[in-house]
């Protein structure tokens, strides 16, 4: 492949490069670096310490990081004897591991591209991404991986070798290797081969993809440079208070799908850079029910990162476990939530915190964080969108704040951060050092479309110049499509995107996230909620319960959970399924749906725009069901309105 001359900003073709954006002031303008100047830098100088942990019967097995480095460059060697060709992808398919990490390192020092793919996403889907990413090898986990990629190889053009990176193949096939003959290959690829290949590398030029499910049409491919991910790296550590060595090493797990660039930026890259040790979940950590808690225990991380659908996992557990203490404790508990509550809503600018609140911490706090394997703790930060109000507010009543962090992978994961001495409840924090936001297009409100700037923009998206341009202006911003509010200290307040807006008749603007997000608050048994009414003269909502999720299928259940059973018992209510509630079933339920709708309806910016109509769904959204987005979990709208349609259409005859 040739490679093009720099266009600008931004590019289309995996072998472009782009101008890196500096910054008129100074700011975050630190000299740029391939992913190769990164690694070596850390394993330099900190060799010796631990770097990755692996859960074996016989405990933690583990490895520094020049053995860490030193395995990047095997494998990477051995890549090239495969035959990876310049930009070209490797395809790694499978959970969180030692091998995981490693092919993704050092698909990058052999000059390829790395493409990391949902473990569960389906054989047609794997082929797609493969076809796009022109991917040379396959890395994938096991033989049910392994399957799905020889169900579609035959029309993989560019592909030239699968490794299978844990347990033995079940057959012998051709250009198919284990990891152990994987590691050997390289044998013949001498060192001044493998460095020929890594110096010729630009921090301006293309290392990874990362796969966008939209709501519609195929998956877009997100082209991130070497700089994308060093930079944002370096300034997410200018604004989070991680500890570095010697005087103190970050310890972290990681468990969430690296598929994300997200998991990649705070799981990979960040630890690499701060010489960090990281132990890994087992796959089964983010089911319903899963192992993380175990893991949490054994390994008591000092920072720790959740998702919102993993921090609503661990509010049923905590829920759960007061529901079930005696009641002497259980008394104690609910005392020591409202005083952190209102501690922490009443806090002073000299953090001042009353003696209850210091007793509390001592008699509730610190026990509830030894419970979940969180006492060494010292930052709690969220990812992803779709953190309620709800959620906050419940941690915040145990002492524990979530940071939020807003970004898109269309900026290499975080554009904002929030961090304990710098932080306002419910925002998404402040701007990492050395990127910039604006919010164009402002109505009355001051509400607008948020547009960002900085060098953790990526290169645009592969082989689609169309939507490329779309997303990024001339000048170099990424229009993100987000909707909020930009406040006097510069904190971030998203309100939704875009596409969720519903327009009545009488063209009035409706941000219904906010919305959906107090419904789940007046209603505790309400799980999903999503409000309808685009050109419509009201809102109607389509609500679901929160009930059994199968720990293996993630499919939902009929049988409504624990708390809500007892949520029905002490309003009289004899519910124990989901449908014994639908159709209005249960009168005294409905009342208590209605109720808590109407405390909506009351509030004066809800004056011209009442939710008058409801119906409960007989099952609760999944990513099975396909209402639910596959890597994140988030509701997908415009699928959820073309199959209820009908029932949404009934609303309005």
């Amino acid at each position: 492949m040739s490679t093009p001359k720099t266009i600008g900003f931004f590019t289309s073709q995996l072998t472009g490069e782009v101008i890196l954006r500096e910054n008129k002031n100074g700011e975050g303008n630190q000299a740029p670096l391939t992913i190769h100047e990164l690694v070596l830098g850390t394993a330099t100088r900190y060799p010796d310490l631990i770097a990755l942990g692996t859960r074996n019967v016989d405990g933690w097995e583990t490895i520094t990081y020049i053995e860490y480095y030193e395995l990047c460059r095997k494998a990477a060697k051995s890549f090239l004897k495969l035959g990876l060709e310049r930009f070209h992808g490797v395809g790694i398919l499978g959970y969180n591991c030692t091998r995981w990490f490693v092919a993704d390192i050092a698909s990058i020092f052999a000059g390829g591209i790395s493409v990391g793919i949902f473990p569960n996403n389906s054989s047609q889907a794997c082929r797609f991404i493969a076809e796009n990413s022109e991917a040379n090898i396959f890395m994938v986990e096991n033989d049910w991986q392994l399957q799905k990629i020889l169900k579609v190889q035959d029309h993989l053009r560019h592909l030239k070798a699968i490794v299978q990176y844990k347990d033995k193949l079940t057959k012998k096939l051709p250009n198919t290797y284990t990891w152990e003959e994987f590691l050997t290959l390289g044998v013949t690829i001498s060192d001044e081969m493998l460095d020929k290949v890594i110096d010729s590398q630009k921090p301006n030029q293309c290392c990874m993809l990362v796969y966008t499910m939209g709501t519609t049409g195929p998956p877009k491919a997100v082209m991130l440079s070497h700089d994308n991910i060093t930079w944002t790296s370096a300034a997410v550590l200018q604004s989070l208070p991680y500890t570095y060595p010697p005087e103190n090493q970050e310890v972290l797990v990681s468990y969430l799908p690296l598929c994300l660039i997200n998991a990649q930026i705070f799981e990979i890259w960040i630890p690499v850079t701060i010489g960090a040790s990281i132990f890994f979940a087992e796959p089964d950590a983010m089911k319903i029910q899963g192992s993380l808690i175990n893991t949490l225990l054994e390994v008591r991380p000092t920072t720790f990162c959740g998702v919102p659908e993993v921090w609503e996992e661990l509010m049923q557990r905590m829920r759960s476990d007061q529901m079930s203490a005696a009641s002497f404790k259980r008394n104690l508990i609910v005392w020591a939530r409202k005083m952190g509550l209102k501690a922490y809503k009443n806090r002073e600018s000299d953090d001042h915190f009353p003696l209850g609140f210091r007793v509390a911490k001592k008699l509730v706090y610190h026990k509830v964080r030894q419970d979940l394997g969180l006492d060494r703790c010292l930052q709690f930060l969220s990812l992803g969108s779709g953190l309620s109000k709800e959620i906050q507010d419940f941690f915040l009543s145990y002492n524990i704040i979530l940071m939020p962090i807003y970004g898109m992978t269309e900026c290499t994961g975080p554009h904002s951060v929030s961090y304990q001495k710098e932080f306002k409840l419910y925002s998404c924090g402040k701007a990492i050092a050395g990127s910039h936001n604006l919010v164009r297009n402002t109505d009355q409100e001051d509400i607008g479309e948020f547009y960002l700037w900085g060098r953790h923009l990526s290169m645009g998206y592969l082989n689609n110049e169309y939507k490329t341009k779309k997303a990024f202006d001339q000048k170099g911003w990424l229009h993100t499509g987000d909707l909020g509010t930009l406040d006097n200290e510069g904190f971030i307040h998203i309100i939704g995107r875009i596409e969720e807006v519903i327009i009545t008749n009488q063209g009035e603007k409706i941000f219904p996230v906010p919305m959906e997000n107090m419904l789940k608050e007046n209603i505790p048994i309400i799980h999903h909620a999503i409000i309808v009414g685009n050109q419509a003269k009201f809102l109607s909502v389509l609500l679901t319960l929160k009930c059994e999720i199968s720990s293996d299928t993630g499919e939902p259940h009929n049988m409504l959970t624990q708390e809500v059973i007892n949520f029905c018992r002490k309003n009289n209510s004899k519910s124990v399924k989901v449908t014994d509630i639908t159709n209005n079933q249960d009168p005294i339920i409905d009342a208590i749906i209605q109720k808590g709708i109407d405390a909506i309806n009351e509030q004066p910016e809800h004056e011209n725009h009442k939710i008058l109509k409801w119906k409960v769904l007989e099952k609760d959204f999944s990513i099975m069901g396909g209402e639910l987005g596959r890597s994140t979990s988030k509701m997908r709208r415009s699928h959820i309105t073309r199959k209820y349609q009908m029932m949404i259409a009934s609303f309005y005859i």
